[in-house]
């Protein structure tokens, strides 16, 4: 059975509100982490829960040797003894002896430190989740795209998704902020808000915090699979047309700041990888794409950043169609964002020719 002591589970009074249906639901979800004749043991501690050790002990149920894996939540070290292998409990980080918790005072290991590569520089503190993606993680992948076969495909998605979730579920756990200062919103939508909220609440009459350890987990599962998923079968495609767009960038433009892609497709996160892949100098500034019609959109500084190496010109800021036009002394033109970081025109030269005017702009007010 999924938890030790899980008669609990079945002697436990659900509300009578409580339908038959949910009962069976929570059954088909207990049999599908458990079995009775398992002798394979993941321990994490029991108690109140988080998304790092639910994280952690559905990617492990993702290998072989672990697929079948019963999971023990107790903080007694006599009972953690007994497992096969213990997250984010028990007082010890040892790769050999298959115990990962993060909770020591000495303990300050990193993705950069465990998994020593070049191309692995993250520097936030690894939690129970990150620990077992580090170690397991590419065999995680093997194990759900078995269609990849290509090692360099296979890690290219592994530091995607680190990057994307693992790392900020890492960073959440273990109280690492974004920014200094106050921020000027909350985020409680995230993936460890959402795992957090399924813990027993104190004026709760009717949860079992087993039973929530269990939707925790299936939750994480969908939100990291999905995560594999998008990183397989969209972003890694994509990320082929990207480099071919990097690499004939002077065809498009002899300053090698601009950029052509066929389609619209999500570019940035690859785009900034292949950069520094292919020592890209000078750096691009824009991007022009067919959406249904064209568009140039200014790059960020970086992944995920709303600043960018260079906007659209402030005298464009929020005009159309004609108007924009004759500012911008370019046919066609459709928009350009008060934000200055996108705009639109009807045909790809006219689209060109506002990133070009764009590029002219800014480096004579330079000078």
């Amino acid at each position: 059975m999924f938890f030790r002591g899980v008669n609990k589970l079945f002697q436990f009074n659900f509300n009578k509100n409580i339908s038959t249906k949910y009962c069976n639901l929570l059954q088909s979800t207990i049999n599908n982490y458990s079995t009775m004749s398992s002798s394979i043991k993941i321990g994490t501690h029991n108690g109140a829960f988080h998304c790092d050790e639910a994280l952690a002990c559905f990617m492990l149920k993702q290998l072989p040797d672990f697929k079948t894996a019963e999971i023990i939540r107790s903080r007694d070290n006599e009972v953690l003894n007994t497992c096969d292998i213990v997250v984010d409990v028990g007082g010890e980080y040892n790769h050999s002896r298959k115990r990962y918790d993060h909770h020591m005072r000495e303990f300050k290991e990193t993705a950069s430190s465990v998994l020593k590569r070049d191309d692995c520089n993250w520097d936030i503190k690894l939690s129970s989740a990150g620990l077992i993606y580090c170690h397991y993680g590419h065999q995680i992948i093997k194990q759900l795209v078995p269609e990849l076969m290509d090692d360099e495909d296979i890690h290219s998605i592994f530091k995607r998704v680190y990057e994307s979730l693992i790392q900020e579920v890492d960073a959440i756990d273990n109280g690492v902020s974004m920014f200094e200062g106050e921020p000027k919103y909350r985020i409680v939508t995230n993936l460890s808000s959402r795992v957090a909220r399924l813990n027993v609440q104190w004026n709760s009459l009717d949860m079992n915090v087993d039973a929530q350890f269990l939707k925790a987990v299936e939750l994480c599962g969908e939100e990291f699979k999905c995560f594999i998923n998008n990183a397989a079968q969209v972003w890694l495609p994509a990320r082929v047309y990207v480099r071919e767009a990097i690499e004939k960038r002077f065809e498009v433009d002899p300053s090698g700041e601009i950029f052509e892609l066929n389609k619209s497709l999500p570019w940035k996160d690859s785009y900034f990888e292949l950069e520094k892949k292919l020592n890209v100098d000078p750096p691009i500034k824009y991007v022009i794409f067919k959406d249904d019609s064209w568009r140039i959109q200014c790059v960020p500084v970086g992944p995920g950043s709303f600043v960018c190496r260079e906007r659209l010109p402030e005298a464009w800021a929020g005009l159309r169609n004609e108007e924009l036009s004759r500012v911008a002394g370019i046919d066609e033109c459709v928009f350009v964002h008060t934000g200055r970081f996108i705009g639109g025109n009807k045909t790809r030269n006219g689209a060109l020719a506002m990133a070009r005017k764009s590029l002219e702009i800014s480096k004579s007010l330079i000078t």
